[in-house]
């Protein structure tokens, strides 16, 4: 997470196969943030739950009904890049062209990321002091 005040959190990244547009998917993302008890308040505040659309196949945009895709600073943290990687290592950034992994290896000094749990799979790909 990147160096704050806040409490530490939980954070996930999943594939999802759909038929959904995107507008229409985050939709449901915020109906289920919402019926879980979630209020918008102020940007990056703490909050009991955030579903975020990181990125929609190849999709680019920027449109007024609140869809941006790719996720606009998904290539900035590692809580995202770290997952991203692990469940789709060949993925690549639609604006960038750059890989997660690639990304990753960008991202300067001072964010942290620590697994819940190890899985037997070797040690862990990516760590930043």
């Amino acid at each position: 997470m990147p160096v704050s005040d806040q409490p530490s959190y939980v954070n996930g990244v999943a594939v999802v196969e759909t038929e959904t547009g995107p507008g229409p998917l985050l939709a449901i993302l915020h109906g289920i943030e919402d019926d879980i008890g979630r209020v918008r308040g102020e940007r990056n505040e703490p909050r009991i739950i955030d579903l975020d659309l990181l990125a929609y196949d190849a999709h680019i945009c920027d449109s007024e009904d609140g869809v941006v895709l790719p996720h606009p600073r998904l290539h900035e943290r590692a809580f995202v890049l770290v997952p991203l990687v692990e469940i789709a290592p060949d993925w690549r950034h639609p604006v960038f062209g750059a890989s997660a992994e690639v990304l990753l290896d960008r991202l300067p000094p001072g964010q942290m990321v620590e697994p819940l749990e190890r899985v037997p799979l070797g040690p862990p790909r990516w760590q930043r002091p």
